[in-house]
């Protein structure tokens, strides 16, 4: 059985940022490749997806044009800056020394 993951607060950005750094997604397609990458254990609502873009996207991070999707519809594509590149590789740097030292805690490093 898959259980879907909450996120924790603050990690939202990051996976955002990660899940553009190679290309270009519109909303529904960054929703659709977390949920595959993660083996269907991170589901992001909506309600929470264009708030992050959009505050990602006023802080420089991610930059955003309209384009066409493979079905034709008309959506806007979210894709990093070099701001927030740097800021992605900042932040997974300190993804991993947590991961680290919460592995440590629960004695499974």
């Amino acid at each position: 059985m898959t259980t879907k993951t909450e996120l924790l607060q603050g990690t939202l950005g990051l996976l955002l940022m990660r899940a553009v750094a190679d290309e270009a997604l519109h909303g529904y397609a960054l929703v659709h490749r977390l949920n595959i990458i993660s083996g269907g254990r991170l589901s992001v609502p909506q309600g929470s997806l264009y708030p992050a873009l959009h505050r990602l996207e006023n802080a420089g991070l991610l930059k955003s044009t309209w384009g066409e999707t493979d079905t034709g519809r008309e959506a806007k594509f979210y894709r990093l800056t070099a701001k927030g590149r740097k800021r992605l590789e900042s932040e997974m740097a300190e993804w991993r020394e947590l991961s680290v030292a919460i592995s440590l805690v629960l004695g499974t490093a």
